[in-house]
């Protein structure tokens, strides 16, 4: 087999058209990558000096009522993963700026894709597009002849008369085709650990995007050789396996997410803020309206304190009630958007099960999770921001509460040595050891897929079938 390989290695070099594939790909993938991690440091720095001036805003707050501090609030920007140059994911239509404030849980509100200028509108140059699209292709092209072409000049006979075992034959050039997609990917990640600060968190989620992509084209090159190998011709060789790549990388994804979608739909836009309104001022179960938790709060501080009035209180209700009123509006979110999240886990579930009859969502998949730019790292952060909320919230209205005010005194103020105290909100995105498990199947289904094709030309492929 290696005799074979390496002859096969001999004459694609002697190929011109080879050669200049191979430094256009390379020359491509570094400039993408390059050019891709200087957008993104811009763009990281754009959100640090943000992030930056709204805190120095926030300190800089003179001094005020803890309750309109928070309704002045802070912002949460979202930062970019290391590898969204490689892979952008869901980054450029998602937002990535949250704003922080009393009684609300903000929308995200702000999408690269947004800004995006017309003549732009089909997304942004990434490595992942060459890899994922690009390369597959290219490696059909190579493969879908190797075997169909020494067919039609009855050169297989004359290898087979001479004792070259068919299946041999058709692993070393799968192998072969294989060889050269897996070193371009290889020159891509090894640029893309040049440029950036490597780091062990850095180097795993590398090294899951080599198996990912590495299993990948061990499949696309298994299945055109094998194609090669048993169908007619190049021309019918090359029609069935291109209508195999068209399924798997266009048709497959959009009719099995609108299946997903159809399966478990998320509510829309207008029925999910009017339930949550609802709710908030009706009660989740129906039966516990806004004035009456006021009123039963209210005999609760007031029998706790020993007092028969508000104005007796030693500390302010109407921090407590705001308070009270905000966790019970956690309680709403956590019901809605724990409802959506749930669906979301649903779809991408399902989503990931067409792994098994389509590796290329499985890539897809893993591609954007091991580069940290897919829907689960993004409603990490959402669920982090939401808890530093809740916390600044918290912290504005105890200070109005046993700060020192007195109930309906709404001109008490506090200095802005206060606001400074308050510590600001830092993310930290996950390690990819917390987040790999909602890969497995995506890793599982490619690994299917290469055993599955592996045992079809083992079993499959013999004399009579390819002569």
């Amino acid at each position: 087999m290696i005799d074979i390989i390496i002859n096969e290695w001999r004459m694609f070099l002697r190929d011109k058209l080879f050669v200049f594939s191979t430094v256009f790909f390379t020359f491509s993938l570094l400039v993408v990558v390059f050019l891709g991690t200087i957008q993104n440091r811009k763009q990281q720095n754009y959100r640090i000096e943000a992030q930056e001036h709204v805190r120095n805003q926030w300190e800089s707050l003179e001094a005020m009522n803890p309750h309109s501090a928070a309704h002045y609030g802070s912002y949460a920007f979202k930062p970019l993963s290391v590898l969204n140059s490689m892979d952008s994911g869901v980054n450029d239509l998602t937002g990535n700026v949250i704003k922080l404030e009393g009684h609300v849980q903000n929308e995200i509100v702000y999408s690269e894709v947004s800004q995006a200028l017309s003549v732009s509108k089909f997304g942004k140059l990434k490595s992942s597009l060459i890899l994922q699209y690009v390369i597959p292709l290219f490696l059909i092209f190579l493969a879908y002849g190797t075997l169909s072409s020494e067919k039609e000049t009855q050169r297989i006979k004359l290898l087979v008369f001479q004792g070259v075992s068919i299946t041999k034959l058709t692993f070393a050039k799968s192998l072969s085709i294989w060889i050269y997609g897996f070193l371009l990917l290889l020159i891509t990640v090894v640029f893309q650990s040049l440029v950036n600060a490597i780091d062990l968190e850095l180097s795993l989620r590398l090294m899951l995007i080599i198996v990912s992509y590495g299993f990948y084209y061990y499949i696309i090159s298994s299945v055109a050789t094998y194609f090669s190998a048993t169908l007619k011709n190049n021309t019918s060789a090359l029609s069935f396996i291109l209508a195999i790549w068209i399924m798997w990388t266009i048709f497959l994804p959009k009719i099995w997410g609108n299946t997903v979608e159809k399966i478990h739909p998320l509510p829309s836009r207008q029925n999910f803020k009017s339930n949550m309104k609802e709710d908030r001022s009706k009660g989740i179960d129906g039966h516990n309206p806004r004035d009456k938790r006021r009123e039963d709060l209210k005999e609760k501080i007031l029998a706790e304190y020993g007092v028969d009035s508000l104005k007796n209180l030693p500390i302010n209700f109407d921090g407590i009630v705001m308070q009270k009123d905000e966790e019970y509006g956690d309680k709403v979110w956590d019901k809605h958007f724990g409802s959506n999240y749930n669906i979301l886990s649903k779809q991408k579930f399902l989503y990931q099960l067409s792994g098994f009859l389509n590796p290329f969502a499985s890539l897809q998949s893993a591609s954007m999770g091991f580069c940290g730019t897919d829907m689960i790292h993004h409603l990490d952060f959402l669920r982090k921001s939401e808890d530093y909320r809740r916390h600044l919230i918290k912290t504005l209205n105890d200070a109005h509460a046993y700060g020192g005010s007195k109930t309906g005194d709404w001109g008490w103020t506090v200095d802005s040595d206060f606001f400074k105290s308050v510590e600001g909100f830092t993310y930290v995105t996950p390690k990819i050891k917390e987040k790999i498990k909602y890969y497995f199947i995506d890793l599982f289904a490619l690994l299917f897929w290469g055993i599955f094709i592996t045992v079809l030309i083992r079993f499959r492929i013999n004399k009579n079938l390819v002569l």
